[in-house]
């Protein structure tokens, strides 16, 4: 008993004469995601799409989770969000996007979101590919009208998801105040709505409604989180709508 005492005093010794502590491993850093924000635009152009990219490039440094590559012209749009290009990529931001955006093969596009990756659309993504049906499908609902610009009190409907629980429980904003063409709380988790409809200078305006603001959803294997909202330069930068829209990327990339 004696010998052994002795060897193990020996081993600690000799482990500790080296004067190197022993330290637990610190686990590898995941790598921040990249994202490709899509800007171009073939209808009418946003003024706030300069705010917007901005505010999305500073969300991504501020947070340390994502990067952001722009893609705002036609030649953009052909080699980024190209079966070769999206490979780069783990989600799309369609900001303030309008009309059809000439992607090289959108079934694809598609699929890609399909197979596991992030989608988010701000605003008039939803005014993008009515031509497409199976981008609306995506996406949850199509853009069909609106009228003034108005104050709004948004109902929070999920104060769980991360693009809602900022904001909860109802959320002020003046902006642009969409109407869309269909009912879609079947097939989405709805995060903000209305319920009634916004004084915009239209003939139903503060009658009873359930309009739809915001929603998240899956398409496949991928998670897919719009908002209405973003018209606006002072909504961008307010930083209530930031939280909403950081939120909401993060989930998309599976990192909320």
């Amino acid at each position: 008993m004696r010998e052994w005492l002795l060897v193990g005093l020996s081993v600690l010794a000799a482990c500790g004469s080296s004067g190197d502590a022993v330290t637990t491993p610190t686990p590898p850093a995941v790598p921040a995601r990249r994202v490709l924000v899509v800007t171009h635009t073939t209808g009418f152009r946003h003024g706030s799409i300069p705010v917007a990219e901005q505010t999305l490039d500073a969300l991504g440094r501020s947070s340390g989770s994502f990067t952001v590559q722009f893609c705002r012209t036609a030649d953009d749009v052909r080699t980024l969000l190209s079966t070769a290009g999206l490979a780069a990529f783990d989600g799309v931001v369609f900001a303030n996007t309008t009309g059809n955006l000439g992607v090289p093969d959108l079934p694809a596009l598609l699929d890609w979101i399909a197979a596991g990756h992030g989608f988010a659309g701000m605003h008039s993504a939803a005014d993008t590919y009515h031509d497409a049906p199976a981008y609306l499908d995506m996406l949850g609902n199509e853009f069909l009208t609106h009228g003034a610009e108005s104050a709004v009190e948004a109902n929070v409907e999920n104060t769980s998801h991360p693009a809602a629980a900022p904001l909860a429980p109802r959320f002020a904003i003046f902006d642009e105040i969409y109407k869309f063409t269909r009912a879609n709380r079947g097939a989405v988790t709805m995060l903000l709505s209305l319920d009634r409809h916004p004084a915009d200078g239209l003939p139903e305006q503060g009658q009873p409604a359930d309009l739809p603001l915001a929603w998240a959803k899956s398409h496949g294997r991928g998670r897919v989180f719009y908002t209405a909202l973003g018209h606006r330069d002072d909504v961008w930068q307010n930083p209530r709508y930031q939280q909403h829209v950081l939120g909401g990327l993060l989930w998309t990339l599976g990192l909320r």
